[in-house]
């Protein structure tokens, strides 16, 4: 089987191309220019990967080109979409790139897919937990969970209009997937934080993403430096991948399905104790799991993700590993 990921050099992405090749599939990856392209190919290293360009997937008609040069796409997973909470314009920066180049997917996918069955497309927890405010903080989220912000409420901020993205693009996923019910097997992947390793070696740190970086700002803290406090939900970039990769191979079984990705709550209190615990050269603050087990009493974390659990397959990586795993590979490149 043939499949397409898009935004192929994305944290996520590369695990779920490493994941598809591992399994057999020929892919084919989006980049936004030849270099990335080529720097991904050395590092996949296989015939059974390729790349094509696509330098800005908000321009109308971004992936029709895709498809009509690879007829023999079955299954498309769509993993581009910016995490830029740096950005000036809310609207160009995130909201944009997000609902308009899934709007892109998608209807190059219906004119061009001439045998595309199978529609992943990662989307988020952010697109799960409320942040209108017109659900109470405590309430419990599950898959048919929504975040039911307005696109005037994201414009408010970057946080606002990272939520407002990925809840606005998702409801692009699911209007498609009703107009074309019967044609395609569409699933959405919503995963919280996610930690782990690189699928690749980490040639710099400026190539860490947003998720990543916490584990990485822990590692700087100096002995004498207080713990932020800071509380959320986690699942391994690995787990994921695998569910990418679950959906397209049973499509039947995951069709109309939101993948809800979460494992475990986590605080940078806690962070601390895991790297202290296995790496106490680093010399960081000792972290408190007391402090951090308090501070995950009062922090509203509440889910149920038992039928995403019941649809996949395997069990998830627990936070230990996780992050002592993408702990080790950050020290190999000081």
């Amino acid at each position: 089987m043939s499949v397409f990921v898009s935004g192929a050099t994305g944290f996520i992405a590369q695990h779920v191309v490493k994941e598809l090749v591992k399994q057999g599939y020929e892919v084919v990856g989006s980049v936004r220019s030849e270099a990335k392209g080529e720097h991904l190919s050395k590092l996949i290293n296989s015939y059974k990967f390729s790349y094509v360009v696509v330098p800005d997937i908000v321009a109308k008609g971004a992936f029709d080109h895709v498809l009509q040069d690879n007829e023999n796409i079955e299954s498309f997973i769509h993993t581009a979409s910016p995490v830029d909470f740096g950005v000036s314009n809310i609207q160009t920066g995130l909201l944009d790139p997000a609902i308009e180049g899934t709007k892109n997917v998608l209807s190059a996918i219906k004119n061009y897919g001439k045998n595309v069955k199978n529609v992943v497309v990662t989307s988020s927890v952010a697109a799960v937990d409320d942040a209108s405010g017109k659900r109470p903080s405590n309430s419990l989220s599950t898959e048919s969970s929504w975040n039911e912000i307005s696109l005037q409420q994201g414009l408010q901020n970057t946080s606002l209009g990272y939520k407002a993205a990925k809840t606005f693009a998702e409801k692009e996923v699911w209007r498609f997937a009703e107009e074309n019910k019967g044609q395609f097997n569409v699933t959405t992947v919503n995963p919280t934080y996610v930690f782990g390793p690189q699928a690749f070696k980490v040639q710099n740190k400026n190539q860490l993403n947003d998720s990543a970086e916490y584990v990485n700002k822990i590692i700087k803290l100096k002995p004498e430096d207080s713990i932020p406090f800071f509380a959320s939900s986690f699942i391994d970039v690995r787990d994921v991948a695998k569910a990418h990769v679950a959906a397209i191979k049973r499509p039947k079984e995951f069709n109309g399905q939101r993948l809800l990705l979460i494992d475990s709550p986590w605080t940078n209190e806690l962070l601390a104790v895991i790297i202290n615990e296995h790496f106490p050269n680093l010399d960081i603050p000792k972290g408190s799991k007391e402090k951090s087990d308090k501070e995950l009493a009062t922090a509203d974390l509440k889910w149920d993700n038992s039928k995403t659990k019941s649809l996949l397959d395997f069990g998830f990586i627990p936070l230990e590993k996780s992050v002592v795993d993408a702990v080790q590979q950050l020290l190999e490149v000081e």
